[in-house]
């Protein structure tokens, strides 16, 4: 007979508790996050006027006295539940800014829009997959004797693919730097799309916001080579955001040109540095702009938007890019598990944070994203809605508590976070259940679609 493990022996303990039923429910209420926080306290609701009390609720009766809430981490490697509800979030935060929806008009489907892919610069040849790696009739050697070319087919799961025909050739420093001054060169990208475009329109510069509105959402991406790259909808409205129409010279195609002169032009130089020189920091030479068109004639919204939420939950651990937990010292570096590529990169991010001239980027702070700063996803103000709202509307769905003329006088205070090794076992029960259940009500819906098609045909 198999002996009980400790996990199964905990999951057993819980089962149980007489108040396993409602701890259960609460578990279920998070969707089975996997490292809930634990609150305790209580909210009165009281008549504004008279001040009795409508409505009381304390955690007096909960099992261990504790509330579950999710955690609401966007990783997918850190909480699959959680990670699942940002995506649905992301997209339709995305979707609102192309279709409409969240307070945003329908119109801004007919606004000039794009989808924006901006790569990082050659740091030095890698290896490719998807077609033959790098051929070369001639032998040609770099300086430190290793050939520069690869005659290989690699498979998509080959772990060569990204990695450098030769590290010490490779720019380290280059590609960790470019990381840190990612958001300044966005920053300076669209300054210079709004400029083109006024230059286009024969207009000052300093008058595009009394035509014109530039909207976007963005998200980064960590490719094969641990580079990041920008994928941003891009949308122009009148001087009011999306509820004005843009200008007669506003045009898709103006849109196009502007963004593809301002990636070229765009240039941030670094600090003088006796370990690295002055570098000159500018996005790749690849560049794509596809117009989305409201007649279906290009990428599909619900697509892009997809495509966006399907990035924003992957962490620069699970590209294998990095780590989702920030690293201390040097010995965190040598102990991660990543790949000598990316344990490089950690190195020179590690080495460059400790220089004055860099101390402002913080270098060290952020070695576990080699060198990468901020949020994953960012939007402009007026491109729609925030995530702040959807968590808001989304409460308010599930309180009903709307009541007008009542006072609320919550008291609340963290005491803890995470399961027991059952109780996670247990939730992600959970978890795989509501997932599943999910799954076939999407398949039946789609089916009664099929249905209805056809019969209207």
């Amino acid at each position: 007979m198999r002996q009980l493990s400790e996990t199964d022996r905990d999951a057993i303990r819980i089962a149980q508790d007489p108040q396993f039923p409602r701890w259960l429910e609460q578990v279920t209420a998070t969707g089975g996050c996997s490292h809930p926080i634990h609150l305790s306290g209580s909210t009165t609701t009281l008549d504004a006027e008279t001040g009795e009390i409508l409505s009381h609720y304390g955690t007096h009766d909960e099992p261990s006295e504790r509330l579950l809430l999710r955690c609401r981490n966007r990783r997918s490697t850190v909480c699959v539940p959680c990670s699942r509800l940002h995506a649905g979030d992301t997209f339709h935060l995305v979707r609102a800014g192309l279709l409409g929806g969240k307070n945003v008009p329908s119109t801004v489907r007919q606004r000039p829009r794009l989808f924006v892919t901006l790569t990082a610069p050659s740091f030095g040849p890698v290896h490719r997959g998807g077609e033959r790696c790098r051929p070369r009739r001639d032998r040609c050697e770099c300086e430190h004797g290793r050939f520069l070319g690869c005659g290989a087919f690699h498979e998509v799961t080959d772990p060569l693919i990204g990695r450098p025909l030769c590290p010490d050739c490779y720019d380290y420093a280059g590609h960790v730097l470019w990381h840190a001054h990612a958001g300044p060169l966005w920053d300076r990208f669209v300054i210079g799309v709004r400029r083109h475009l006024a230059s286009a329109a024969g207009i000052a510069q300093s008058r595009f916001p009394d035509h014109a509105r530039l909207s976007f959402a963005r998200v980064a991406e960590y490719q094969k080579r641990a580079a990041a790259h920008i994928h941003a909808v891009v949308r122009l409205d009148g001087p009011d955001g999306p509820t004005d129409e843009p200008p007669h010279w506003g045009t898709t195609d103006r849109l196009t040109d502007a963004v593809r002169a301002s990636a070229r032009r765009v240039v941030i130089r670094t600090p003088h540095s006796l370990a690295v020189g002055e570098l000159a920091l500018r996005w790749g030479v690849q560049v794509d702009a596809r117009p989305l068109r409201s007649d279906g004639d290009g990428p599909d919204d619900d697509a892009v938007a997809s495509y966006v939420a399907k990035y924003v939950t992957k962490g620069a651990g699970e590209t294998g890019a990095g780590t989702d937990y920030r690293l201390t010292t040097w010995d965190d570096i040598q102990a991660a598990c990543v790949s000598d590529h990316v344990r490089s990169l950690m190195r020179a991010c590690w080495r460059l944070g400790g220089l004055p001239e860099f101390a402002p980027l913080r270098l060290r702070a952020w070695t576990h994203t080699l060198g990468y700063r901020g949020h994953i996803l960012t939007k402009s103000r007026a491109y729609s809605t925030t995530y702040a709202a959807l968590r808001a509307d989304r409460a308010e769905h599930v309180s009903h508590d709307t009541a007008l003329g009542t006072v609320t006088d919550a008291r609340w205070r963290y005491v803890g976070s995470g399961h027991t090794p059952g109780a996670a076992l247990i939730a992600a029960g959970v978890a795989a259940d509501l997932a599943a259940g999910r799954d076939i009500a999407r398949g039946a819906l789609a089916a009664e679609g099929r249905k209805l098609s056809a019969g209207s045909g």
